[in-house]
């Protein structure tokens, strides 16, 4: 990316990145109306239309995920329920059935900003999960602050250099791409209101990112 200030030239990079996460499963829906069209087996069209509810469930959960993630959030106040959160998160991960998330935050509601953030977190940490595993989400608001801690635990964990970088702050502007978008824009939202991310060294068995964000005035 040429000037990543540019918030039409990273808007674009944003929506390459969404639009290539609902590629499957927008293209399984067409395979699926493709092959009802010629199947007259009835047993083959249960299949069919077993395949089309997995991709219409795994589309809308995508699509729920990302109004959240990325989106504004229209439809609530200052603040989203956690319940909205988790169902999110859980939704994004139930396809593969390979990751179990934790859900250990107690609070019924966190501010706009803090939801984002963790919601990007929590996706990051989950695609590193490889091979599945376990992803623990914690938040708790404290006098003029909120926390977020997000660990992920598997049997391989692969997190991209760009991404360590985006969240670290040390990604040049020229290695910006749709696939570090979100990690930029995480490490841009909270430092641009005075809070931190911090990650667990490369090399660790354990991925581990906090945030620590501050209310706003």
């Amino acid at each position: 990316m040429t000037n990543p200030t540019d918030s039409i030239e990273f808007a674009s990079l944003l929506c390459s990145r969404l639009c290539h996460d609902l590629l499957s499963p927008v293209g399984a829906l067409n395979n699926g109306l493709e092959l009802m069209a010629d199947e007259t087996d009835p047993e083959m069209r249960q299949r069919c239309l077993d395949l089309l509810a997995d991709s219409a469930k795994t589309s809308a959960n995508k699509l729920k995920f990302f109004r959240l993630a990325f989106g504004s959030a229209g439809g609530f106040g200052d603040t989203v329920p956690t319940h909205e959160a988790r169902v999110a998160i859980e939704g994004m991960f139930a396809a593969s059935g390979r990751v179990k998330v934790g859900w250990m935050i107690e609070e019924d509601m966190l501010d706009k900003l803090p939801v984002k953030v963790l919601l990007n977190l929590a996706l990051i940490a989950g695609d590193a999960l490889v091979r599945g595993g376990q992803l623990d989400i914690g938040a708790e608001r404290r006098p003029g602050v909120t926390e977020i801690v997000v660990r992920a635990e598997g049997p391989k964990l692969v997190l991209d250099p760009d991404l360590r970088a985006a969240l670290a702050g040390t990604l040049p502007p020229e290695g910006l791409a749709s696939r570090t978008s979100a990690a930029w824009m995480v490490r841009t939202l909270v430092t641009s209101t005075g809070g931190e991310i911090a990650l667990s060294p490369a090399g660790e068995p354990m991925l581990l990112f906090g945030a620590s964000i501050p209310d706003a005035q």
